[in-house]
Formats: C-alpha cells, structure tokens, sequence
C-alpha cells in the first residue's frame, strides 16, 4: 500500500514573535501522532563556525547560521517516513545538557523557524506557509523579558543584537515572504484567532 505523503507546513515569524507558544497550543489541539515539528533552532552550527559581526560579536541571525544541508535532509526522511533524531538546540549555554529529540513521521509535518521560507529547497515542499505577525515594540519587549529571565542576557546586548542582528535580518530574509503567505497570525496581544483558523485548516487535511 502505497504510503501517503505528509501535508507540509511552514512557520516562520520574526524573533519574539510567539511561534513556540503558538506552536505549543496548536499541538494541545491533536494528538502526538498526528503532528511532527521539526524545529530549524536545532541545526544550528556550533560558536566556532558563526559570522563575527565588526565589533566581533557573533550573529546568529544569519541564514549561514544553521546547516541548512542537514535540515533539509531530514525533512526530507521525515516526508519519506523515517524517524528523525537531533540533539536539541541549547541556546549555546554551556552548563545545558542537549537532549536527543526524536521526531516521527505524521501526517502533518510542521518545519517552524526564521528561515524556512528563505531556503527555497524548504519552502518548495511546503503545502501550506504561515507567518506569525507582530509588531516591532511588541516583539522586542517579549525578547528583552525572555533573553534576561530565561536565557541570563544583559538587556544591554539584547539592545544591540536586536537593532544590528535580528532587525536587519528579519528585514532581509524574512519579511520579504510574507506577501506569500496563506495565514497570517496576528499576535501583538491574543493569537487565537488566527490559531483557530490553522487549527480548522489542518483538521480538514486529516
């Protein structure tokens, strides 16, 4: 019997813009069997092999930032039905021990991140794009909390990657592939809306 392939989605939004949390509701929403999120935070390169900004601080937000070679592939195994396993992004703190993270395949496959829609190997497999949407001041209060609570960055270099890193890149890579997209999530203050709109989409595909 001839095996069907997954209904591929893609989720992009900039920094702070609430894809985790939203991605998290989403999933209460069906059952683990049913969904499979790969993650693009997990292929990111190690410190070593990071673009140096010209104050010699390392910039993250750069699509050369993450293996794109490995992403793609496993997506690709996961749309062929294999399981996936990747040790998980720790945000390159070192007192954080990885966890090994295994994704298997489901009838819907979500690839969430700043890029997928950039890397076009990506977004050429997906049958549905989603942009999470919210405003610049928004997001970067949300960053400034998080980096300093759960992350320990000082506000001071949550300020300047924002203004020199995360902005220009959101601007460059990202923003772009929003005329594209099929939902928009708005999520300056409730994203549930727009959440429910995916929900009822997705349910359909089953």
């Amino acid at each position: 019997m001839e095996i069907k392939s997954p209904y591929v989605v893609g989720v992009a939004g900039g920094s702070a813009s609430g894809k985790t949390s939203i991605l998290n509701d989403l999933m209460n929403h069906f059952e683990p069997s049913q969904v499979a999120l790969i993650s693009q935070d997990n292929y990111y390169y190690e410190r070593e092999r990071q673009f140096q900004d010209v104050n010699g601080e390392i910039n993250f937000d750069l699509p050369t930032a993450i293996d794109r070679e490995s992403l793609n592939q496993d997506v690709a195994d996961l749309i062929d039905g294999k399981i996936v396993v990747k040790k998980e992004y720790t945000f390159n703190n070192p007192s954080a021990d990885p966890k090994m993270v295994s994704i298997e395949p489901a009838p819907i496959l979500i690839i969430e991140g700043l890029f997928v829609f950039h890397y076009m190997e990506l977004a050429a497999k997906m049958n549905l794009k989603v942009y999470v949407d919210a405003l610049e001041e928004v997001k970067l209060k949300r960053r400034i909390i998080r980096d300093l609570t759960e992350r320990g960055y000082p506000e001071s270099d949550v300020r300047y990657r924002w203004k020199n890193h995360v902005m220009p890149s959101y601007h460059n890579y990202l923003k772009p592939h929003k005329k594209h997209c099929d939902i928009i999530v708005n999520n300056n203050s409730s994203y549930q809306n727009g959440l429910m709109v995916l929900v009822n989409h997705l349910k359909a595909t089953l």
